[in-house]
């Protein structure tokens, strides 16, 4: 008997879309064109935001199952973002790809504290006041942010990287002194401005008087201690610096067999600024009285290579000038000065022979002088034209090659000065101008043409 076959019939899942998609009348089918462009004219307001995230959170359903479960339309994306502007405010071109996050320009806290104490190195006082013919970076460099950058952070770089400073670029240790001078941790002390100078010593051998000679140092040319002196450093601790009284004995490499041949004598003392031209001793107003007219004509005698140098805000020269306020009893019961310069002598005795006895003297030791900045001394301007028997100035021989004289009154004037401070300032100016004609007139074709700087005569 044959077998009976069973014949399944093929299961087709009834869809229910399609019977939908049938018994639902034709629904005209838009293009693509026409649905882009009403999503381009979709606004992205707030509502268009909470139906962006809902229709995140929304699974799709097709059209047909949609109808029957009447479910709402599915939202439409928000429209794309405008494209992102490529020049800025100013029409520089911005840099390519997205813009960086808020968190990486926000000014943190740190970056604040290094702005403020950046700006603390008085940006107006940076370039006032500097010697002609000196380097220094352009304002805003990078060579000069990083140098003001090192004087705002001195307090920590003068203990942490004492034995890395020095090895900086010598033509640039200059600069890092005037700033730091400038900065809120100024002046520099005699210690600092060793640290700066000096090479550190060695671990083998450790020089206890003097120091070695160091060629890097001989391009430095230019030293600018305006502020410093008379505060945190004396003209003596300044001239043992610069020129070592005793120098150690040169080591020696290898050892010879034959002793009489090695020189061990210690080598001559030589300057650690061999070719310093530029020098800067200016003093703060408050502090002129701490100045020292002998310490400087010690230091004057070696200072054979300066040609420009500045000495602002001096007092008026004296040997003695504590003593000027002393006087002594004569055998006869008179009181006399103590000093060769008392209170009166200048402004009343009209007597100027001490200080003209101090200037012949700098005079005849800065012979190369071409530059000399006396801003701020208008208390004894009238002694550069004085002259008593063979005291003066020689503006013709020792001082004949100054083809530049800095005279400012150094008076700061207020939004409404008294008429004590315009007639004092314009004293000063009068005297300035009757000596450069007074200058002149002795070179007589003699010397060098003399420029005087000065503050204009207001009448």
């Amino acid at each position: 008997m044959p077998k009976k076959r069973n014949y399944a019939k093929s299961f087709k899942p009834s869809s229910l879309a399609v019977r939908s998609a049938a018994s639902a009348p034709d629904k005209p089918q838009r293009s693509v064109n026409e649905l882009l462009a009403n999503l381009r004219a979709t606004s992205a307001g707030p509502s268009a935001a909470h139906a962006l995230q809902a229709a995140a959170t929304t699974p799709s359903v097709p059209p047909a199952i949609r109808e029957i479960l009447q479910l709402p339309e599915t939202p439409a994306p928000a429209p794309r973002r405008h494209p992102r502007q490529r020049f800025d405010a100013s029409g520089r071109r911005l840099p390519a790809g997205p813009p960086p996050p808020r968190s990486w320009t926000s000014r943190r806290d740190a970056c604040t504290d290094a702005a403020s104490r950046v700006a603390s190195l008085r940006q107006a006082g940076s370039t006032a006041g500097q010697l002609p013919g000196v380097y220094s970076p352009d304002p805003g460099s990078l060579i000069d942010l990083t140098i003001r950058s090192l004087a705002a952070d001195w307090d920590i770089h003068r203990d942490y990287n004492k034995y890395h400073i020095y090895y900086m670029p010598a033509h640039l240790k200059a600069h890092l002194i005037r700033y730091i001078n400038m900065s809120d941790f100024g002046p520099l002390s005699i210690s600092e401005l060793e640290t700066i100078l000096i090479p550190p010593p060695d671990d083998e051998e450790e020089p206890e008087q003097g120091h070695y000679h160091d060629a890097s140092n001989d391009v430095i040319g230019y030293l600018d201690l305006s502020g410093a002196v008379g505060q945190s450093l004396k003209l003596k601790e300044v001239t043992d610096l610069l020129f070592p009284a005793k120098q150690q004995a040169i080591p020696i490499d290898a050892p010879s067999e034959d002793w009489d041949e090695v020189d061990v004598s210690p080598s001559p003392p030589r300057a650690l600024l061999p070719n310093l031209t530029h020098l800067s001793l200016a003093l703060s107003p408050d502090c002129a009285s701490q100045a020292s007219w002998k310490q400087l004509l010690t230091l004057s005698s070696k200072l054979s290579t300066v040609t420009h140098l500045s000495l602002a805000f001096w007092p008026e020269p004296c040997y003695t000038p504590r003593s000027r306020n002393l006087t002594v009893t004569s055998p006869q019961g008179q009181r006399v000065p103590y000093g060769g310069t008392n209170m009166y002598s200048h402004s009343i005795d009209q007597d100027w022979s001490e200080a003209l006895l101090v200037l012949r003297h700098l005079s005849k030791n800065l012979y190369k002088l071409e530059f000399l900045d006396l801003t701020g001394c208008a208390s004894w301007f009238r002694a550069l034209m004085e002259r008593l028997e063979h005291d003066y100035i020689d503006w013709a021989g020792a001082w004949g090659k100054i083809s530049l004289l800095r005279l400012y009154s150094g008076q700061v004037l207020d939004p409404e000065p008294l008429l004590s401070q315009k007639i004092a300032r314009a004293e000063a100016a009068t005297i300035a101008a009757n000596v450069e004609r007074h200058i002149r007139s002795t070179r007589a074709g003699k010397g060098r043409f003399i420029t005087v700087e000065r503050d204009e005569i207001e009448y």
